[in-house]
């Protein structure tokens, strides 16, 4: 089959008619036909037959079909793709990461970035971890921003360091002398679990499981930033990632250190083996340097400092 008897035949499929398959393809229905008619001509049997006025697939149509939608798929992500290849702008970095790193660590850190870069522009959107590489490898995005992304086929990422996961208890809970917590100390306390099965979480509920200490879950969030607010509302304690612990307000909570100390990678995500503008390179170094600011300050209201203007 041609390319253009794929792109018909889909058409005709999933419409159900000529007609609406025209509209769709934006041609006139003649058209449609007669490169119906050719396919089924090449192919050497029928991909429909009519009845009671409808178009019915025939069950050879109904096999090719399972193959005929992957190439369709296909060719239209090389359609998207050559899309935001033409929509590149020179002198711009377009950069998606998971909600925690967007909250506040990116928006100051590319703000200190352009104090100095002042010509470049970014393009900056949340993204969920799965949808990162996706983004990347359809040139949506220059880089992706993400926590242990692990090995993802057609993606490289480059260490900007280490964090570690947190105790976030209430402001109104006494658990006397500030020290390190670990999961044995928050038995029998109101917990505020996590369910969104990011490779964040299932790391931390690996940690959990591995101490045999069952944890009294009051309510179950979605989000590390939900799990957040919910601590800071009084409902319990929970355990994050300290990038979302130190990020925007932190009032009616308090951060623990976590004992054994349990630590996760922060990387950088390009698209392999494509090489990245030197500005997007440039700017992978200023988020590393940014990071070890952000994690050693914590949240501060001033735009982090920018790494070519001399540590502090």
């Amino acid at each position: 089959m041609r390319l253009r008897h794929i792109e018909v035949f889909h058409a005709v499929y999933t419409c159900g008619s000529v007609t609406r398959a025209a509209e769709v393809l934006k041609v006139s229905q003649p058209s449609i036909s007669k490169v119906l008619a050719h396919a089924e001509q090449q192919l050497g049997f029928a991909l429909f037959t009519r009845a009671r006025g409808k178009l019915i697939p025939t069950p050879e149509a109904n096999q090719l079909f399972v193959r005929v939608a992957q190439v369709s798929d296909g060719v239209e992500r090389l359609r998207q793709l050559a899309a935001n290849l033409r929509a590149m702008e020179k002198g711009a970095i377009r950069i998606a990461a998971t909600p925690a790193f967007g909250l506040d660590f990116l928006p100051r850190a590319i703000a200190s970035y352009r104090a100095r870069h002042g010509d470049i522009r970014f393009h900056l959107e949340t993204l969920r971890h799965e949808e990162l590489s996706t983004a990347l490898l359809d040139s949506r995005i220059d880089i992706g921003l993400a926590f242990d992304p692990g090995n993802l086929p057609g993606i490289s990422g480059e260490f900007l360091g280490y964090g570690r996961f947190v105790v976030l208890v209430p402001e109104s809970m006494d658990l006397g002398e500030r020290r390190p917590l670990s999961v044995e100390d928050l038995a029998g306390l109101p917990f505020i679990s996590l369910d969104n099965q990011g490779p964040l979480d299932r790391f931390l509920t690996a940690h959990i499981e591995a101490s045999e200490v069952r944890l009294e879950s009051v309510v179950s969030a979605g989000s590390y930033q939900l799990a957040k607010a919910f601590v800071s509302q009084g409902m319990g304690v929970c355990i994050a990632d300290e990038v979302t612990a130190r990020s925007g307000s932190q009032a009616g909570l308090t951060i623990w250190n976590l004992e054994p100390v349990l630590k996760f990678r922060i990387s950088a995500l390009k698209k392999d083996p494509t090489t990245i503008s030197l500005v997007c390179q440039e700017f992978i170094d200023h988020l590393k340097y940014s990071l070890k600011i952000f994690l050693k300050n914590g949240n501060q209201t001033e735009p982090l400092p920018d790494p070519t203007a001399g540590e502090p």
